[in-house]
């Protein structure tokens, strides 16, 4: 029998009085990166116009948000200037919230930059590393009354796979996002405005990312809504016997995909919209006619 885990409701407030719906549908988050570097599609948006344009598609494509980054946070990065972070994404903000009324996300960890993205049309903040980077975020966050996406990482690009140890994954990533949760509230952020990401590929060796995958309907207990990156990293590449190019690596994005809606997830974070957007529908489809072996 297919293992198919409830999935909570939740009314997520944005800036401007709008309110994000999450749990009737799996919403699809569409990437956008504006990097020369980025592991899956570097330097292929770096111009604005072309970041843009295809963000736009995108929405075509079925994207109910898009996630704009202007830093490369794979696994061994180099750390971005804040100002040319800003120089990055800003524009990019600024035309897409004067074309598009989807919500907007900015994948930053820094204060800075959330501020003027948020000022520029961006209505949630995406931080890796759970206001650990920079905790001076969270103030900019509640003062602008946008939401936020915490993620589960352990230290920067260049130490996290040091610090990828584990006596028992899901339980120690948990805690380590309820103490996220619980900086973001006492920083003056609501709680119904955090979204948690356990941060797959993040801090952790492939058996450990395929662990949370595997158990992700435990996270319903932290009581906030659940987004899941998974699209075209590497631990997908642990089932075979050779490396795949990112690029090609959308029919294991999908498996994954797959198995986090059915394991409740509200969003999923990914490249090719269009494909995903078909897979969380079925899969959307399969939750409807689920029904509990009791009844």
């Amino acid at each position: 029998m297919t293992a198919i885990f409830p999935r909570h409701r939740y009314a997520v407030p944005l800036p401007g009085g709008r309110t994000l719906a999450l749990g009737d549908r799996t919403l699809v988050m569409g990437i956008v990166n504006v990097t020369p570097d980025s592991f899956s599609d570097g330097g292929l948006l770096l111009d604005p116009a072309r970041a843009v344009a295809s963000a736009l598609q995108m929405i075509e494509d079925g994207a109910d948000l898009l996630d704009i980054g202007g830093e490369s946070t794979r696994p061994g990065a180099e750390p971005l200037a804040a100002g040319e972070e800003l120089r990055r994404v800003v524009p990019v903000i600024e035309a897409l919230a004067s074309q598009t009324s989807i919500p907007i996300s900015v994948d930053t960890y820094k204060a800075g930059v959330a501020d003027a993205a948020l000022h520029a049309g961006a209505a949630i903040v995406n931080d890796i590393s759970g206001l650990r980077y920079e905790p001076a975020l969270a103030e900019v966050v509640a003062r602008r009354n946008a939401a936020i996406v915490l993620m589960h990482t352990r230290g920067r690009s260049r130490e996290m796979y040091q610090l990828a140890t584990y006596h028992e994954v899901v339980d120690e990533v948990l805690d380590e996002l309820r103490s996220s949760v619980a900086f973001a509230t006492t920083a003056g952020i609501r709680r119904e405005q955090i979204v948690v990401d356990p941060g797959l590929g993040f801090a952790k060796h492939p058996p450990h990312s395929f662990e949370v995958l595997a158990r992700l309907d435990q996270f319903a207990a932290l009581g906030h809504p659940l987004l899941v990156g998974a699209s075209r990293k590497g631990f997908l590449t642990r089932p075979f016997a050779r490396d795949i190019p990112a690029a090609e690596r959308d029919w294991a994005t999908a498996a994954a995909v797959t198995a986090s809606v059915l394991s409740g997830a509200h969003i999923v974070r990914v490249h090719a919209v269009r494909e995903m957007a078909q897979v969380a529908r079925v899969a959307d489809e399969i939750r409807k006619y689920h029904r509990p072996a009791s009844e």
